[in-house]
């Protein structure tokens, strides 16, 4: 049974980036539990990711959110260590010939973007030898990007929580919830509590928990991502090589502790579970990476694979039902839970607190209508 408070003014439900954050937020101005299915947090998405903060990726709402987010990664002012969230790395994204339209189009819409510029094979090249003759002719380079350390950041606002006085329940899956008399009576593994407001930042369980409660649907779709650690050939400077990312998201290569992570981006969609990396997925991986890199992956030192969730444009689901009072999505992340948690999360507990959305997400370019629940086309 659940051995504390069990009456809340906040439940959030999901302990991964999403949850940690917005209940970190709350938590310096209500009482607030924290509810994981699993016995630590993080363990599905959150503790699988590759994160990168790049500000050119993703659709404009998660582009407006990161930009957003970036005081906060540079401050680290929640008590996240001595070490810098962020570290520096360039990105780039190559493109094939029969892909230079999409090579174009990107070009375009980050035509205002002051850290990109388009470079030639022969420039590519020189900056990136590891990519094999005639392979690219061409590619976008973004100075503007970084390595995120994602165990850091989602352990400190775990602590941050914890200091604010937060309850975290682990193995605490949701079984049902229900409303009545404001409040909500959330029946879990491991017992019952009750609070005000349910926050549902679920992961890939998202939708499942709206339909416990009652709530409109989404239309969430968990799709699997596999990624692979493999050996860098010998004499190659990692320090020196970007993030690379085919320009049509068909594959990326990320130096990694003296390694390289690679991944052949793929989005298959999957229940919510425990997802492993498919024997197929693994294969293809390696031939895209071997076509592109002269590289031979000769043995796989570690492979994982996530669920990135999406609903259908790809945008996060971020605000109170309109089916059921005290109810409250933070779902649908996607790719860009990490780079975008700060800002998310603040906008989160803004409105969960009633108070206005903060005026420099808004200053960002964010719409808030653009990521709400009720909005057309997700769902049904």
């Amino acid at each position: 049974m659940i051995g504390v408070a069990r009456n809340y003014d906040v439940a959030v439900i999901g302990a991964g980036i999403a949850g940690a954050s917005v209940a970190a937020e709350l938590a310096e101005s209500c009482s607030v539990v924290l509810l994981e299915q699993e016995d630590q947090p993080g363990y599905h998405t959150t503790g699988r990711s590759a994160a990168v903060y790049a500000p050119i990726y993703g659709p404009q709402p998660i582009r407006a959110l990161t930009r957003a987010s970036l005081a906060f990664f540079q401050a680290s002012t929640m008590g996240f260590g001595k070490d810098a969230l962020l570290s520096q790395i360039d990105a780039c994204f190559v493109a094939r010939p029969d892909q230079s339209s999409s090579l174009e189009a990107m070009q375009n819409e980050l035509v205002d973007v002051k850290t990109v510029q388009r470079i030639s094979a022969k420039e590519l090249r020189s900056r990136v030898p590891l990519l094999r003759d005639g392979y690219a002719s061409g590619a976008i380079w973004d100075s503007g990007c970084s390595k995120i350390d994602v165990a850091a950041m989602h352990q400190g606002y775990l602590r941050h929580f914890k200091n604010e006085g937060g309850s975290i329940v682990l193995k605490a899956r949701v079984l049902g919830l229900a409303r009545s008399r404001s409040r909500w009576s959330i029946n879990t593994t491991l017992g019952e509590v009750t609070a005000d407001i349910v926050v549902n930042a679920a992961g890939a369980w998202a939708d499942q928990v709206g339909e416990m409660a009652g709530a409109e649907h989404i239309g969430l779709v968990p799709k699997r991502r596999t990624a692979l650690i493999v050996d860098a050939p010998m004499g190659i400077d990692l320090s020196a090589l970007p993030f690379v990312v085919d320009v049509e998201e068909q594959f990326y290569l990320k130096p990694d502790a003296g390694k390289l992570l690679i991944s052949p981006a793929n989005e298959d969609p999957e229940p919510p579970s425990d997802v492993r990396p498919d024997e197929m997925d693994i294969a293809i991986c390696i031939d895209r990476i071997e076509r592109a890199f002269n590289i031979s992956v000769r043995r796989i030192e570690a492979r994982w694979a996530g669920l990135r969730s999406f609903v259908a444009d790809k945008c996060p689901v971020v605000g109170l039902s309109r089916k059921v009072e005290g109810f409250y999505w933070l779902a649908g992340q996607g790719g860009y839970g990490i780079q975008s948690a700060p800002s998310l999360a603040q906008l989160a507990a803004a409105e969960v607190l009633t108070r206005p959305i903060p005026a420099h997400i808004l200053k960002e370019g964010l719409d808030p209508a653009t990521i709400r629940p009720q909005r057309q086309g997700i769902g049904k």
